[in-house]
Protein backbone atom coordinates (compact mmCIF):
# COMPACT_ATOMS: atom_id res chain seq x y z
CA UNK A 1 0.00 0.00 0.00
CA UNK A 2 1.94 3.00 -1.33
CA UNK A 3 4.73 2.63 1.22
CA UNK A 4 7.14 4.60 -0.96
CA UNK A 5 6.92 7.80 -2.98
CA UNK A 6 9.17 8.23 -6.00
CA UNK A 7 9.94 11.87 -6.76
CA UNK A 8 11.89 12.24 -9.95
CA UNK A 9 14.95 10.05 -9.50
CA UNK A 10 14.71 9.81 -5.69
CA UNK A 11 12.47 7.66 -3.50
CA UNK A 12 11.15 8.50 -0.04
CA UNK A 13 9.87 5.88 2.37
CA UNK A 14 10.65 3.16 4.88
CA UNK A 15 14.24 2.00 4.65
CA UNK A 16 15.21 4.95 2.45
CA UNK A 17 17.42 7.88 3.51
CA UNK A 18 15.73 10.72 5.35
CA UNK A 19 14.40 13.25 2.85
CA UNK A 20 14.79 16.99 3.35
CA UNK A 21 12.32 19.29 1.60
CA UNK A 22 13.67 22.77 2.14
CA UNK A 23 14.07 26.23 0.73
CA UNK A 24 12.55 29.70 1.04
CA UNK A 25 8.81 30.00 1.63
CA UNK A 26 8.34 31.95 -1.58
CA UNK A 27 10.82 32.37 -4.41
CA UNK A 28 13.29 35.14 -3.64
CA UNK A 29 15.87 36.81 -5.90
CA UNK A 30 17.90 34.39 -8.05
CA UNK A 31 20.97 35.21 -5.96
CA UNK A 32 19.24 34.30 -2.70
CA UNK A 33 17.62 31.21 -4.23
CA UNK A 34 21.04 30.04 -5.40
CA UNK A 35 22.67 30.48 -2.00
CA UNK A 36 19.92 28.47 -0.36
CA UNK A 37 19.80 25.72 -2.99
CA UNK A 38 23.59 25.29 -3.14
CA UNK A 39 23.99 25.21 0.65
CA UNK A 40 21.21 22.68 1.20
CA UNK A 41 22.24 20.46 -1.70
CA UNK A 42 25.82 20.27 -0.48
CA UNK A 43 24.93 19.69 3.18
CA UNK A 44 22.44 16.96 2.32
CA UNK A 45 24.94 15.27 0.01
CA UNK A 46 27.55 15.35 2.76
CA UNK A 47 25.13 13.80 5.25
CA UNK A 48 23.78 11.21 2.82
CA UNK A 49 20.18 12.40 2.85
CA UNK A 50 17.81 13.14 -0.02
CA UNK A 51 17.29 16.80 -0.90
CA UNK A 52 14.31 18.41 -2.65
CA UNK A 53 14.30 22.18 -3.21
CA UNK A 54 11.05 23.86 -2.17
CA UNK A 55 9.72 27.33 -2.95
CA UNK A 56 6.36 28.77 -3.94
CA UNK A 57 5.69 30.77 -7.09
CA UNK A 58 2.60 32.24 -5.42
CA UNK A 59 1.34 32.40 -1.83
CA UNK A 60 -2.40 32.69 -2.32
CA UNK A 61 -3.35 32.65 1.37
CA UNK A 62 -1.29 35.47 2.87
CA UNK A 63 -2.78 37.13 5.95
CA UNK A 64 -2.73 40.57 4.32
CA UNK A 65 -3.59 41.48 0.73
CA UNK A 66 -0.53 43.75 0.82
CA UNK A 67 1.92 40.92 1.64
CA UNK A 68 4.35 39.68 -1.00
CA UNK A 69 2.95 36.72 -2.91
CA UNK A 70 5.83 35.77 -5.17
CA UNK A 71 6.72 36.12 -8.86
CA UNK A 72 3.59 34.38 -10.15
CA UNK A 73 3.03 31.17 -12.10
CA UNK A 74 5.01 31.75 -15.30
CA UNK A 75 8.02 33.60 -13.90
CA UNK A 76 8.07 31.34 -10.85
CA UNK A 77 8.11 28.14 -12.85
CA UNK A 78 10.89 29.54 -15.03
CA UNK A 79 12.94 30.17 -11.88
CA UNK A 80 12.19 26.71 -10.48
CA UNK A 81 13.26 25.18 -13.78
CA UNK A 82 16.51 27.15 -13.65
CA UNK A 83 17.21 26.00 -10.09
CA UNK A 84 16.40 22.39 -10.97
CA UNK A 85 18.82 22.44 -13.90
CA UNK A 86 21.55 24.51 -12.25
CA UNK A 87 21.80 22.44 -9.08
CA UNK A 88 20.56 19.10 -10.45
CA UNK A 89 18.01 18.63 -7.67
CA UNK A 90 14.30 17.73 -7.66
CA UNK A 91 12.00 20.69 -6.97
CA UNK A 92 8.56 21.07 -5.43
CA UNK A 93 6.04 23.88 -5.27
CA UNK A 94 2.46 24.30 -4.11
CA UNK A 95 -0.52 24.37 -6.46
CA UNK A 96 -3.62 26.33 -5.45
CA UNK A 97 -5.92 25.92 -8.44
CA UNK A 98 -6.73 22.90 -10.64
CA UNK A 99 -5.88 24.89 -13.76
CA UNK A 100 -2.29 25.33 -12.56
CA UNK A 101 -1.53 21.64 -12.02
CA UNK A 102 -0.50 20.63 -15.53
CA UNK A 103 1.71 23.66 -16.04
CA UNK A 104 3.39 23.23 -12.63
CA UNK A 105 3.91 19.52 -13.31
CA UNK A 106 5.94 20.37 -16.41
CA UNK A 107 8.63 21.70 -14.05
CA UNK A 108 8.09 20.32 -10.55
CA UNK A 109 8.99 16.75 -9.58
CA UNK A 110 6.58 16.90 -6.65
CA UNK A 111 3.30 18.84 -6.50
CA UNK A 112 2.30 20.14 -3.08
CA UNK A 113 -1.34 20.62 -2.06
CA UNK A 114 -1.61 23.25 0.73
CA UNK A 115 -3.20 22.29 4.03
CA UNK A 116 -6.21 24.58 3.64
CA UNK A 117 -6.97 22.89 0.29
CA UNK A 118 -6.45 19.24 1.26
CA UNK A 119 -10.16 18.41 0.86
CA UNK A 120 -10.56 20.11 -2.54
CA UNK A 121 -11.47 17.20 -4.80
CA UNK A 122 -10.95 19.02 -8.10
CA UNK A 123 -7.46 20.15 -7.05
CA UNK A 124 -6.47 16.67 -5.89
CA UNK A 125 -7.73 15.08 -9.10
CA UNK A 126 -5.99 17.68 -11.26
CA UNK A 127 -2.68 17.00 -9.50
CA UNK A 128 -3.22 13.24 -9.75
CA UNK A 129 -3.90 13.50 -13.48
CA UNK A 130 -0.44 14.97 -14.15
CA UNK A 131 1.28 11.69 -13.29
CA UNK A 132 3.64 13.46 -10.90
CA UNK A 133 4.13 12.64 -7.22
CA UNK A 134 1.77 14.55 -4.94
CA UNK A 135 2.41 15.72 -1.37
CA UNK A 136 -0.73 16.72 0.55
CA UNK A 137 -0.43 18.69 3.76
CA UNK A 138 -2.93 17.61 6.42
CA UNK A 139 -5.33 20.46 7.08
CA UNK A 140 -5.15 22.08 10.49
CA UNK A 141 -8.83 21.16 10.82
CA UNK A 142 -8.52 17.50 9.73
CA UNK A 143 -7.83 14.44 11.86
CA UNK A 144 -5.01 12.10 10.79
CA UNK A 145 -7.53 9.33 10.09
CA UNK A 146 -9.44 11.55 7.66
CA UNK A 147 -6.40 11.69 5.39
CA UNK A 148 -7.40 8.23 4.17
CA UNK A 149 -10.05 10.02 2.08
CA UNK A 150 -7.38 12.21 0.52
CA UNK A 151 -5.37 9.11 -0.37
CA UNK A 152 -8.47 7.48 -1.88
CA UNK A 153 -9.18 10.52 -4.07
CA UNK A 154 -5.62 10.60 -5.38
CA UNK A 155 -5.55 6.85 -6.06
CA UNK A 156 -8.90 7.02 -7.83
CA UNK A 157 -7.47 9.89 -9.88
CA UNK A 158 -4.57 7.70 -11.02
CA UNK A 159 -1.84 8.90 -8.65
CA UNK A 160 0.52 6.17 -7.44
CA UNK A 161 3.17 8.35 -5.77
CA UNK A 162 1.77 9.99 -2.64
CA UNK A 163 3.20 11.67 0.45
CA UNK A 164 1.36 13.18 3.41
CA UNK A 165 2.62 16.04 5.56
CA UNK A 166 1.86 16.90 9.19
CA UNK A 167 1.91 20.64 9.92
CA UNK A 168 0.00 21.03 13.16
CA UNK A 169 -3.65 21.13 14.25
CA UNK A 170 -5.62 24.14 15.47
CA UNK A 171 -5.75 24.31 19.26
CA UNK A 172 -7.97 27.26 20.05
CA UNK A 173 -7.01 30.58 18.51
CA UNK A 174 -3.49 31.49 17.36
CA UNK A 175 -1.98 28.14 18.26
CA UNK A 176 -1.03 24.92 16.52
CA UNK A 177 -0.15 21.67 18.24
CA UNK A 178 1.41 18.49 16.88
CA UNK A 179 -0.33 15.29 17.95
CA UNK A 180 2.35 12.61 17.90
CA UNK A 181 -0.14 9.82 18.52
CA UNK A 182 -1.97 11.13 15.45
CA UNK A 183 1.32 11.31 13.59
CA UNK A 184 1.79 7.60 14.27
CA UNK A 185 -1.75 6.93 13.08
CA UNK A 186 -1.10 8.83 9.85
CA UNK A 187 2.11 6.87 9.23
CA UNK A 188 0.02 3.70 9.39
CA UNK A 189 -2.17 4.87 6.48
CA UNK A 190 0.52 3.74 4.05
CA UNK A 191 2.21 6.62 2.19
CA UNK A 192 5.43 8.15 3.53
CA UNK A 193 4.87 11.00 6.00
CA UNK A 194 6.75 14.30 6.07
CA UNK A 195 6.87 16.58 9.11
CA UNK A 196 6.61 20.29 8.40
CA UNK A 197 8.98 21.71 10.98
CA UNK A 198 8.61 25.43 10.38
CA UNK A 199 4.87 25.75 9.78
CA UNK A 200 4.26 23.74 12.94
CA UNK A 201 5.75 26.65 14.89
CA UNK A 202 3.29 29.19 13.49
CA UNK A 203 0.88 31.25 15.57
CA UNK A 204 -1.75 31.73 12.83
CA UNK A 205 -3.53 35.06 12.69
CA UNK A 206 -1.86 36.35 15.82
CA UNK A 207 -1.00 39.66 14.15
CA UNK A 208 -1.24 41.44 10.80
CA UNK A 209 1.28 38.82 9.70
CA UNK A 210 1.45 35.25 10.98
CA UNK A 211 3.66 35.06 14.06
CA UNK A 212 5.61 32.06 15.29
CA UNK A 213 7.94 30.29 17.70
CA UNK A 214 10.95 29.53 15.47
CA UNK A 215 13.11 28.67 18.48
CA UNK A 216 11.05 25.47 18.87
CA UNK A 217 11.71 24.21 15.34
CA UNK A 218 14.68 22.06 16.34
CA UNK A 219 12.75 20.48 19.20
CA UNK A 220 9.89 19.50 16.89
CA UNK A 221 12.21 18.25 14.15
CA UNK A 222 14.09 15.98 16.56
CA UNK A 223 10.84 14.64 18.02
CA UNK A 224 9.42 13.92 14.57
CA UNK A 225 12.50 12.07 13.34
CA UNK A 226 12.60 10.08 16.56
CA UNK A 227 8.95 9.19 15.91
CA UNK A 228 9.95 7.73 12.54
CA UNK A 229 8.86 10.22 9.86
CA UNK A 230 10.31 9.72 6.42
CA UNK A 231 10.95 13.37 5.54
CA UNK A 232 11.20 16.82 7.09
CA UNK A 233 10.07 20.12 5.59
CA UNK A 234 12.05 23.21 6.60
CA UNK A 235 11.78 26.75 5.31
CA UNK A 236 15.02 28.67 5.66
CA UNK A 237 16.66 31.91 4.60
CA UNK A 238 20.11 33.53 4.98
CA UNK A 239 18.41 36.39 6.86
CA UNK A 240 15.00 35.19 8.06
CA UNK A 241 13.83 38.65 9.13
CA UNK A 242 14.19 39.74 5.49
CA UNK A 243 12.33 36.76 4.04
CA UNK A 244 9.47 37.75 1.73
CA UNK A 245 7.14 35.28 3.44
CA UNK A 246 7.00 33.48 6.81
CA UNK A 247 9.79 35.61 8.24
CA UNK A 248 8.54 34.78 11.73
CA UNK A 249 9.15 31.03 11.34
CA UNK A 250 11.89 30.60 8.71
CA UNK A 251 15.09 29.10 10.07
CA UNK A 252 18.52 30.73 9.58
CA UNK A 253 20.27 29.00 6.71
CA UNK A 254 23.53 28.79 8.66
CA UNK A 255 21.76 26.81 11.42
CA UNK A 256 20.53 24.09 9.07
CA UNK A 257 23.73 21.98 8.80
CA UNK A 258 23.89 21.40 12.57
CA UNK A 259 20.18 20.62 12.77
CA UNK A 260 20.34 18.14 9.91
CA UNK A 261 23.38 16.46 11.48
CA UNK A 262 21.33 15.94 14.65
CA UNK A 263 18.42 14.52 12.65
CA UNK A 264 20.66 12.11 10.77
CA UNK A 265 22.18 10.90 14.06
CA UNK A 266 18.71 10.33 15.48
CA UNK A 267 17.61 8.48 12.35
CA UNK A 268 20.68 6.25 12.48
CA UNK A 269 20.10 5.49 16.17
CA UNK A 270 16.48 4.63 15.45
CA UNK A 271 17.39 2.30 12.60
CA UNK A 272 20.11 0.52 14.58
CA UNK A 273 18.02 -0.11 17.71
CA UNK A 274 15.68 -3.02 18.32
CA UNK A 275 11.93 -2.35 18.03
CA UNK A 276 10.33 -1.29 21.30
CA UNK A 277 7.24 -3.28 22.27
CA UNK A 278 4.15 -1.49 23.51
CA UNK A 279 3.80 -1.28 27.26
CA UNK A 280 0.32 -2.17 28.54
Amino acid sequence: MLSECTIGRVTVGQGRPLAVIAGPCVLESPQTNDVIARTLRDVCAQLGVTYIFKASYDKANRTSIHSARGPGLNAGLDELRRIRETFDVPVTTDVHEPAQAEQAAAVADLLQVPAFLCRQTDLLLACAATGKAVNVKKGQFVSPAEMKHVIAKLVDGGCSQIMLTERGTFFGYHRLVNDFIGLGDMMELGPPVCFDVTHSTQLPGAAAQTAGRPERAGLLARAAVAAGVHAVFIECHPQPDQSLSDASTAQPLDAIPALLAQLVALRQALESSAPVESVG
